[in-house]
Order: structure tokens, then C-alpha cells, then sequence
């Protein structure tokens, strides 16, 4: 049973007893998030938990919401993604995609968990950026979505 949640880059934050069988890196666990309504889901009053590429679906997620360096009380150094210089640039140049795809990489590829980012595709909506990223994770391959 997981009772904690096992997530490297929160300070403060225990580590589940629970082994994956893959390596010696305990299962990773999450709070579940709704990614459509931008929010926590709860199951009888409680916070639902998810773990492997569920959970790595809501690391991704946020990591990916998260300036780097802006929060350096609550996350380390490594936790989040310097995005904001790409504001207000046209990202349909291929320069831009590609620093773009390097700067999802490495935010990613911090996570132990995460083996190999495979493609990180955007979609330009209005001023909705949305990323569309295909990992390998110790768990299996998965696809994910973050909107901006």
C-alpha cells in the first residue's frame, strides 16, 4: 500500500516504502489531477492517488506549469521550466521548436523515472499553446498533453 507520496523534487516530502520492481526506485505516487478543470480529484472526501505513468502524467503537468527558479522556496532548482522567455515569440520557426523541444527535454529528463523523451509536437491555438509529448518512462511508453 502506498501511504506517501514519492516525489523527488518537493522538499520536505517522504518516500513511499513501496519498491518498483524495475529498479530500486520506490513506486512514484501523485496526488490525481483533472486536467480539465485544473484541479486536485478527490475520491470520499479524500485526495485520490495515482502512481507510475499516471502519476508521471501529473509530474509532467505540472513540471511543465512551473517557471523554474520562481518558486526555489518549495521546489530544488531542477523542478519546473524556463518558459517564459519563449512569450511573445513566433514558435513556428524551427529554431525556436527545436530550443523549445531541448528546454521540454531537459525539464523532463530530471525525473529519474523518465527514461527518454521521444517527441514533444505543440499545437497554436489563439494564444493557447498546447504541448502534445511522448515519453518512455520506467513504466512503458505514454503519450501526454500540457496547455498553456
Amino acid at each position: 500500500m502506498v501511504n506517501n507520496m514519492a516525489n523527488p523534487f518537493v522538499n520536505g516530502v517522504s518516500i513511499s516504502s513501496v519498491q518498483s520492481s524495475e529498479n530500486s526506485l520506490p513506486i512514484i505516487t501523485e496526488y490525481a489531477w483533472d486536467f480539465e478543470k485544473d484541479c486536485f480529484v478527490f475520491e470520499n472526501g479524500k485526495h485520490k492517488i495515482v502512481i507510475e505513468n499516471e502519476a508521471l502524467k501529473v509530474w509532467v503537468y505540472k513540471v511543465l506549469k512551473t517557471e523554474r527558479y520562481l518558486y526555489y522556496r518549495a521546489y530544488d532548482s531542477s523542478y519546473g521550466i524556463e518558459l517564459e522567455k519563449f512569450i511573445g515569440r513566433e514558435i513556428n520557426t524551427s529554431d525556436v521548436a527545436d530550443k523549445l523541444f531541448r528546454y521540454v527535454t531537459e525539464a523532463l529528463l530530471v525525473n529519474p523515472y523518465i527514461r527518454k523523451v521521444n517527441a514533444v509536437n505543440y499545437e497554436i491555438n489563439g494564444a493557447k499553446l498546447t504541448l502534445v509529448i511522448s515519453l518512455t518512462s520506467i513504466y512503458g511508453n505514454f503519450n501526454t498533453e500540457v496547455s498553456m
